[in-house]
């Protein structure tokens, strides 16, 4: 039995995908471009590509904002201020939040029995706000949010500081719960925890070995943590 569960945010409990879709949108047209099918297609797929240059150590989030709109824009020989866009964009998804479905009447059943923290990549006035749109932070004993530690997930100094904060830790009674092999899963394994790989489309599992539980439902968690 697991005594403390550590649960990424976006796309585990809440759906980033849905949220970023409506909150990119709305940011688009506030500043004259159409947020068609492809161009919300291509901001992700930079998106995703600079975030996981971030937990490489290969880019600074204060330069990935911002980046990510200058490369889409770019690409779409549009000329606007991405800074602006970026601060427009981050208020808009900060209000914006879909839950996966049962993560509620999860977290209503686990916070019974179980100590449950976040632990996120997101930016932290993105997170909070999506946080306390959701009326979820009632659910958790502590918000660590990579922003606010000074080190992202996978980096183990990031579980090593959450860590610190969690009283009577123990490693052997932890697990981490994401939908991200490279940040979740890898991260809880270099931190010595189990890791449990939010699976909904269930994609073959990598090595033998790097992943403890394969999870294609949420409901399938508490089963699992015990």
């Amino acid at each position: 039995m697991y005594k403390t569960v550590l649960f990424d945010l976006d796309d585990t409990l809440l759906d980033f995908k849905k949220s970023e879709t409506e909150a990119l949108s709305a940011t688009l047209l506030q500043f004259g471009i159409q947020p068609t099918p492809a161009v919300i297609g291509r901001y992700s797929e930079i998106n995703e590509g600079l975030w996981k240059q971030l937990e490489k150590q290969e880019i600074t989030r204060e330069r990935l904002l911002p980046y990510r709109f200058e490369l889409l824009f770019d690409e779409l020989g549009v000329r606007q201020d991405s800074h602006a866009v970026q601060r427009t964009y981050e208020l808009s998804l900060s209000q914006s939040c879909y839950f996966i479905d049962g993560a509620l009447e999860l977290l209503e059943t686990l916070v019974r029995t179980h100590d449950l923290y976040i632990v996120s990549n997101g930016t932290a006035l993105v997170q909070y706000g999506r946080i306390g749109k959701a009326g979820i932070g009632k659910y958790f004993k502590a918000l660590f949010i990579s922003q606010e530690i000074g080190a992202d997930k996978p980096d183990r100094q990031f579980f090593e500081a959450a860590f610190a904060r969690i009283p009577d830790f123990c490693r052997e009674q932890t697990i981490i719960i994401g939908d991200s092999l490279s940040s979740d899963i890898a991260g809880g394994r270099a931190a010595g925890i189990a890791t449990g790989w939010y699976n909904p489309q269930g994609k073959p599992l990598p090595d033998s070995g790097t992943v403890d539980y394969d999870i294609r439902t949420l409901q399938q968690i508490p089963a699992i943590v015990g």
